[in-house]
């Protein structure tokens, strides 16, 4: 005796397989044209419009993901890059308290852009590209079910104008049974003949029934969720890519500020490099400690220790304060332009009063 398990699996299997025997056979006479097929021209046009929405959706999911990637990859390059420049920046150097804050802070940057991509712009199109499947797969059903609705349709029809046919083709045999029966089996026999005619009948309208009732539901369902998703799939695209530009202007413009940071630094480090060689210009000032060069229209004469003595004429540069809070209205801070052009060193500097002076 089998097990019960096992026939119910081998059950099911034989349903299975005579449904998809069934709606081959009925596709097969639909391409022939022997039987028509249930068509409905605007769930099918937002069929189509649901596929070109998944190809697009799956497209913008995947090259997004590729440009986090790049992202990530650009990311560990960067790292990469600073680390190397930051180990190699001597203690000593000009700048290296500010050389270590800028590798943190462009490692910071770039972690924070990632984060941000991921958070607002790909799982925005995570959760847009989960509904698909489900939606596939139902699209997929309904159309196995319209087979199943067509192949029963076809099968009750073909009842309907059969059944005249075979009443009149068993009349004979039976009237001339029931004349050969008993008298007490005439009626049994008349009441079995009507009941087999119906019961094939009655199968396949119950049949009918049931295939037409799972198929519409299933069509109503679809009708009421495509459109909504069809009209989502612009917001959708806007709020992903909105969110990217946002993130890519900041992304820009703070790096672009760090990039700032790091050429400062370096243009620092070289002209403390020039200067402690003593090959160092007034165009090397430019950049870090030179303001302006003003020319003495006046003498004056220090009454401090930190003041400088101007005779008129004199062409002094004036320097940018160490400390801003220092600076006194009214006064600058410089060294003489012979002096520097001679010794190339800004350690012998004074202020003087910024009216005996005037720009150069």
């Amino acid at each position: 005796m089998a097990e019960p398990g096992k026939s119910v699996t081998a059950g099911k299997l034989a349903i299975n397989v005579q449904k998809r025997l069934s709606r081959a056979q009925e596709k097969v006479l639909q391409k022939l044209g022997k039987a028509d097929e249930t068509r409905d021209v605007v769930f099918e046009e937002m069929v189509a419009k649901f596929n070109k929405q998944m190809s697009e959706g799956t497209k913008l999911h995947k090259d997004l993901k590729a440009y986090m990637a790049a992202v990530k990859t650009m990311h560990d390059a960067s790292r990469r890059l600073q680390d190397c420049l930051a180990d190699m920046y001597d203690p000593e150097w000009f700048g290296k308290e500010e050389m270590d804050t800028l590798v943190e802070d462009t490692d910071t940057l770039w972690l924070d852009y990632h984060q941000n991509i991921n958070d607002k712009s790909l799982n925005t199109l995570d959760t847009y590209v989960t509904q698909f499947p489900d939606i596939k797969a139902r699209i997929a059903k309904r159309d196995r079910k319209m087979v199943d609705f067509d192949s029963a349709r076809h099968h009750f029809a073909s009842l309907q104008k059969g059944k005249k046919k075979d009443e009149a083709k068993i009349a004979k045999p039976a009237a001339l049974l029931e004349m050969a029966a008993p008298s007490w089996a005439q009626g049994l026999i008349s009441a079995h003949q009507v009941a087999q005619t119906n019961l094939s009948y009655n199968q396949a309208e119950e049949d009918l029934g049931r295939a037409q009732k799972i198929f519409e539901e299933l069509n109503v369902e679809l009708q009421d969720e495509l459109p909504s998703l069809w009209d989502n799939r612009v917001g959708i695209y806007v709020t992903t890519f909105q969110a990217l530009a946002g993130h890519q202007e900041k992304f820009h413009k703070e790096m672009s500020k760090l990039s700032q940071n790091l050429n400062d630094i370096m243009t620092n480090l070289e002209e403390q490099r020039q200067l402690k060689s003593g090959s160092c210009s007034i165009s090397c000032l430019t950049s870090s400690v030179l303001e302006l060069q003003v020319k003495a229209i006046h003498d004056y004469t220090p009454t401090d220790n930190d003041e400088m003595e101007l005779k008129m004429g004199d062409v002094v540069l004036a320097l940018a304060f160490d400390n801003p809070d220092e600076q006194d209205d009214g006064w600058l801070l410089g060294v003489k332009e012979s002096h520097w052009v001679q010794h190339k060193d800004i350690s012998v500097k004074g202020v003087f009063p910024e009216n005996f002076t005037q720009k150069v």
